[in-house]
């Protein structure tokens, strides 16, 4: 009887494997596929093995919040931040866009728009990928079952914070920046119904859902006037002027909106004490509310004492350590059910201004791993497998990829991260691979890098070096239903 060949061993590691969490186990994969998890499979039989002996692998993270093209042509920006998001594990990245201003500087229907993104991704990314598209106008509101069912869009945006662009009384500049007749919300409302029928309809194939950036525009206007006028310049400053009851009063608006549209949400970049607090209360008042917590990187291990000048602006603002902790907290609990970057390569020339000037947002995808791993695990005791949860598990279900990514099992695509869990480094920006030149994560000591990132069985990663061409593939999802 013929032997079962591999193309690929992944021998002697400790592999973090659902249901079971961190075992000795090696993994084996034909034609990108995971055919075999058990002790002691044969090198024999495989093409390529790799020693994973004193390693850890994981599932291929899936960098959930993205932002390919943002400042930077939409090509060139996937290229080089999907090679930086190999760095750190990540095998699927899931990216937003909209229309208006940045990205392509155009308003439309997506039927035209969005095409034109995929061209522009396909081939140039280093690893398989998705969008969510932020619905900014009543055209695109008619358009949301054909962006499901048609061109495999399973999740969608809102920005609450844009409902107030017009900060200096200029009743055009929302307008201006967004191309949209009326963002505000009674847009996110309709926005909201829109997708609760989708969702109703596609949920045996998997989820579809709202994400919702929470600050609440109001507030931020006075606080910056505020802070400007005492002279404030500094992270600290920016933390104040779009405060964290701002991103919890933002919350209750769209908690309280969706439970009336029976419509799924995902909360983004939780940054507070407050914001968690008042997603606890309301997941007590609307019991059958669909919601979902997200955090990111830096909300977990930077401050605003640490993430240095304007380079470090962002939005939700970094806080301070007792947020920090809140935030750990929760994500060690459950509350916090995925973990991001927010990835925004932003050009050193975009920060060379004052904090108030300078355009918010930085990459930070390369790190998603190694911070977890050494914030989490090394000092926070966080178990591993609910670091795989975090990094891939739960995305891969929150965002209907659950029956190919996500998880190490038979029938899964071959994505693994193997990190050696001892090699301890401070961050500097060569070693993300980014376009980015400066990171606010700068100097951070690291207990935890990933060695190789493998996409479907292709090593795509290893030693510092990207390895092979761009072979990313777009994933229409929810994939039960693409398949």
């Amino acid at each position: 009887m013929t032997e079962e060949r591999y193309d690929l061993l992944v021998r002697g590691g400790t592999a973090v494997l659902p249901d079971v969490g961190a075992v000795r186990a090696d993994i084996a994969a034909r034609d990108g596929i995971i055919v075999a998890v058990g002790e002691d499979l044969s090198a024999s039989r495989a093409e390529q093995v790799i020693d994973a002996r004193d390693k850890l692998v994981l599932p291929g993270a899936i960098d959930s919040h993205f932002h390919l093209g943002i400042y930077r042509p939409h090509a060139e920006d996937t290229r080089s931040e999907t090679a930086s998001a190999l760095v750190g594990g990540v095998t699927t990245v899931l990216s937003y866009f909209r229309t208006g201003s940045h990205y392509m500087n155009k308003t439309g229907p997506y039927r035209e728009i969005f095409p034109e993104v995929l061209r522009l991704t396909a081939g140039n990314a280093h690893t398989d990928y998705g969008y969510h598209l932020a619905i900014m106008t009543r055209e695109q509101l008619a358009e949301i079952p054909s962006l499901v069912k048609d061109l495999g869009v399973a999740s969608f945006k809102f920005y609450m914070f844009y409902i107030g662009l017009n900060l200096a009384g200029d009743s055009t500049a929302a307008s201006a920046y967004t191309m949209a007749e009326a963002y505000d919300l009674g847009h996110l409302y309709r926005l909201m119904e829109g997708v609760a029928t989708v969702a109703r309809e596609s949920a045996d194939a998997g989820r579809v859902s709202l994400s919702i950036h929470c600050e609440t525009a109001d507030i931020i206007r006075i606080c910056v006037e505020e802070q400007r006028a005492a002279g404030a310049n500094d992270l600290e400053a920016w933390s104040n002027a779009r405060p964290a009851f701002s991103e919890a009063m933002a919350i209750a608006q769209a908690t309280l909106l969706a439970d009336r549209a029976g419509c799924p949400i995902n909360v983004l970049h939780i940054s507070s004490a407050d914001a968690l607090e008042a997603a606890r209360a309301a997941a007590q008042r609307y019991p059958d509310l669909d919601l979902r917590l997200e955090t990111t990187l830096h909300h977990l291990a930077l401050t605003y004492d640490t993430a240095g000048d304007a380079h470090g602006k962002v939005n939700p603002p970094i806080r301070g350590a007792a947020d920090v902790d809140a935030i750990w907290r929760a994500v060690r609990d459950g509350r916090v059910g995925t973990v991001a970057s927010d990835h925004a390569a932003c050009p050193e020339d975009l920060k060379e201004k004052d904090l108030w000037s300078a355009q918010p947002g930085f990459g930070g995808s390369a790190l998603l791993y190694p911070v977890l791993v050494s914030e989490g695990f090394h000092k926070r005791h966080l178990p591993l497998a609910r670091i795989a949860e975090l990094a891939a598990g739960e995305p891969a279900r929150r965002f209907g990829l659950a029956t190919r990514k996500g998880a190490i099992a038979p029938r899964m695509d071959a994505d693994l991260a193997i990190l050696d869990p001892e090699r301890e480094i401070k961050v500097a920006p060569e070693l993300l691979l980014s376009a980015q030149t400066y990171t606010p994560f700068a100097g951070l000591l690291l207990r935890g890098w990933v060695s190789h990132t493998l996409l479907r069985g292709r090593v795509a990663y290893e030693s510092g070096k990207v390895s092979g061409a761009a072979t990313g593939q777009y994933l229409r999802r929810p994939l039960a239903a693409a398949a």
